[in-house]
């Protein structure tokens, strides 16, 4: 027992087992500080686009397209790595923490190109979320802290970008949970009980300096009426479960295929290709009456926060899911720097109100968050995120079996149509066109 004790007073005070923790406490605090910094950016970059279609709704012809092609400019010189939601750079790091490749792809330079890109594109109209480029910069900010820190052995590395890549969910969304969930789930795909301490505060740490920075305990999509019914809910589950794995898994599907198929023609022709993606962007602004543009973060929370109640103005059409689903995947294809997250989570809420007119009045907010949960585990591929992100978000535990149920059909269904998880297969598609990048500066060298 003495020699027990002896050891633990020599661990605690051990220089080493300080440095550990100081970089890990350290950086958790400084996830939550960049995020909640990247998070009043986004939206401001969010409100200024929206305040120049108020002003014209034709000048996105213009705009989108210059600030798409300026924004992957800045990317591709600047800030190569950058490209794209950041939760595949973080998968690519994970599988050989240590490396140069990881060191690159992990950098401080990638957290200042990820926050400055993603709001530049955020300014010119894109759609995209900035949970993903969280999770990233996250990663990055702990495993550089750990490498200029010298911290031994390679799971701490390992555990170093799990804890920032759930730190950073926890502080982009203000849920913890879903934090530590995402990054086992996702991420590690497996438990490894050595991390599961670090993990821990690291969100907690991570996700309270976030609150403090806005100021409030907030819920990210605020609080909705929604309640269980047994008489319908269980077909709304089987509804928003088929139609969000089928619409979810056909997003994925093409958004991989798509890169898969750009990717040759990204090295000698990305300016032409990015100008189209403007333009159709653009359009999509003009259709959809702005909505289509931003995070989507707006319109998920009126009509998370209005649906079912009197006199309720979060009615954006039967389109606008479509619209969504267009423009975010637009987007992505540009490799501009930016998420899926909230533009999903804004697309099954859209979603749920459309299926919501299928059921009784009073069944509408629990059918829109049941839409969120279909839609987003679709895209994903991560039941168990996908139901507590949205648990935790709207402030529910009434519907925790139903949102369970609603995503455990969605994923099976998804993976019928997109065989490998959207994250997994982005981040094959950026090994490659970082193989071309290569290749093609290599070529253009030589006399």
């Amino acid at each position: 027992m003495r020699h027990q004790v002896r050891k633990l007073k020599y661990h605690l005070f051990q220089p080493r087992a300080w440095r550990t923790n100081l970089v890990f406490w350290g950086g958790a605090i400084l996830v939550g500080l960049v995020a909640a910094v990247f998070a009043l950016l986004a939206d401001r970059g969010d409100r200024l686009f929206r305040s120049i279609i108020a002003y014209n709704e034709f000048l996105p012809f213009i705009i989108t397209p210059a600030g798409f092609v300026l924004t992957v400019y800045i990317t591709r010189k600047v800030f190569s790595g950058a490209e794209g939601s950041g939760i595949p750079q973080t998968l690519i790091a994970l599988a050989d923490p240590g490396s140069s490749l990881s060191n690159r792809l992990l950098s401080m330079r990638m957290v200042v190109g990820k926050v400055l890109m993603a709001v530049l594109a955020l300014c010119s109209g894109a759609s995209l979320g900035r949970e993903g480029p969280t999770v990233h910069l996250g990663a990055a900010i702990l495993h550089s802290l750990g490498k200029y820190a010298h911290l031994p052995t390679s799971y701490f590395e390992r555990g170093l970008i799990l804890t920032g890549g759930g730190a950073g969910i926890a502080a982009a969304f203000n849920t913890p949970l879903a934090g530590i969930i995402f990054a086992i789930e996702e991420m590690a795909r497996s438990y490894d009980h050595r991390n599961s301490g670090m993990m821990l505060v690291g969100v907690v740490l991570s996700g309270m300096t976030a609150i403090l920075v806005h100021q409030n305990n907030y819920s990210y999509y605020g609080t909705t009426p929604a309640a269980l019914d047994f008489s319908w809910v269980w077909l709304g589950v089987v509804v928003c479960g088929t139609t969000g794995g089928l619409t979810g898994g056909v997003f994925s599907h093409l958004l991989i295929t798509g890169s898969k198929k750009l990717r040759p023609y990204m090295q000698a022709r990305w300016p032409l290709i990015v100008m189209v993606c403007g333009l159709i962007v653009a359009l999509l602004s003009i259709l959809s009456g702005g909505t289509a543009n931003g995070t989507g973060y707006h319109e998920a929370k009126q009509i998370v926060s209005c649906a079912g109640l009197e006199n309720c103005n979060a009615d954006f059409g039967l389109m606008y899911p479509l619209y969504k689903i267009l423009a975010t995947a637009v987007t992505y294809l540009t490799t501009i720097p930016g998420g899926l997250f909230a533009p999903s989570l804004a697309t099954g809420a859209g979603l749920g109100a459309n299926l919501a007119m299928l059921f009784p009045a009073d069944m509408t907010s629990t059918i829109v968050i049941l839409g969120m949960i279909g839609y987003f585990t679709g895209v994903v591929q991560t039941p168990i995120t996908a139901f507590v992100i949205v648990m935790e978000m709207t402030d529910n535990q009434e519907l925790v079996l139903a949102m369970m149920a609603t995503a455990l059909i969605s994923a099976s269904i998804s993976r019928l149509i997109c065989k490998k998880p959207i994250y997994e297969a982005l981040a094959e598609n950026l090994l490659a066109m970082m193989s071309d990048e290569k290749s093609h500066k290599m070529s253009s060298s030589k006399p």
